[in-house]
């Protein structure tokens, strides 16, 4: 299959161009500098510009490009650019591809669990309304930018993507250091739920709905067993054999984050994977120890 990738120097994006690749199959990168590989599709968010007659007779396209969300305060100007770098973007591409003589037959786009905003220990499914703060705001604009390439007939699917494991980069990254030097502790009272997934099973999930010729529309990509911050924790610190004891107040976290706190620390959001179980796909990792400990030691060997 021919591919279309953007944010292709993403976590997700390396991951699943490494994978695709080994399957052999013919990967297309959108990007925004000046192309640097024959194939390579240029697009401008700015001038709203891209290489449409490029994108003729692609099999799929799958969008994971946007600003982090998880590097620097949200100043004003920041939140600006985390929402355009989506909406704009996929607007942009969208069209694009609504334009075709010759459209690819699924477009996988990104979004997250953001979507739900904090909602306690209620459990989320994809039929499960929308969140009302800024990152619910956003994830739903983002999906909403999608519209005219569903219209066109184009098989649509919104990746509401969970907390992300791996142990180069994203959370878990960021959470290694301190861990494994024994001052680790959970966030706040820890009540808060952190929904995840390993690296590997967003790989072969996008796969796997690649392959699906019916699947569409709002996707959760998280394991079965979301935990608790505090069971997070304690699941981190028995896999480094490290105590975790030393909690981090509220009110430290907000100093140092401000409203990213807030979203991203503090909201808790205990969501079900239930379009994945119904179509049967199979994780490698469902369980948080069992997730870890693959992690860790593939991150050991190199």
């Amino acid at each position: 299959m021919k591919i279309l990738v953007s944010g292709s120097h993403g976590l997700v994006g390396k991951a699943l161009i490494t994978s695709l690749m080994a399957d052999r199959h013919e990967i297309v990168r959108l990007v925004r500098n000046k192309p640097a590989a024959a194939g390579d599709i240029e697009w401008d968010l700015k001038k709203g510009t891209i290489d449409v007659p490029a994108l003729e007779a692609l099999d799929a396209v799958v969008h994971l490009a946007g600003e982090s969300i998880a590097s620097g305060r949200w100043t004003d100007e920041k939140k600006r650019t985390i929402q355009d770098s989506r909406v704009l973007g996929t607007v942009l591409l969208s069209d694009a591809l609504a334009r075709l003589s010759r459209p690819p037959s699924v477009f996988l786009s990104a979004s997250a669990i953001g979507y739900y905003g904090d909602r306690g220990d209620e459990l989320l499914t994809e039929k499960s309304a929308a969140g009302t703060d800024f990152l619910a705001n956003v994830c739903r604009a983002w999906e909403s930018a999608t519209g005219r390439a569903a219209d066109k007939g184009i098989r649509t699917v919104h990746m509401r993507f969970g907390i992300i494991l791996d142990a180069k980069e994203g959370a878990l990254a960021k959470m290694l250091t301190p861990f494994r030097m024994g001052i680790g502790g959970r966030i706040g009272d820890g009540k808060q739920w952190m929904s995840w997934i390993a690296i590997e099973d967003v790989v072969n999930g996008l796969k796997f709905l690649i392959e699906d010729k019916s699947a569409s529309g709002p996707v959760n990509f998280v394991a079965p067993n979301p935990a608790t911050n505090a069971e997070f924790t304690k699941a981190l610190g028995r896999v480094l054999s490290k105590p975790t004891f030393i909690p981090v107040p509220e009110f430290g976290v907000r100093l140092a984050f401000g409203e990213m706190a807030d979203a991203l620390l503090l909201s808790s959001q205990r969501v079900k994977p239930g379009v994945l179980m119904e179509r049967g796909f199979q994780f490698r990792w469902p369980t948080l120890d069992s997730a870890l400990t693959h992690i860790l030691a593939a991150d050991k060997r190199g």
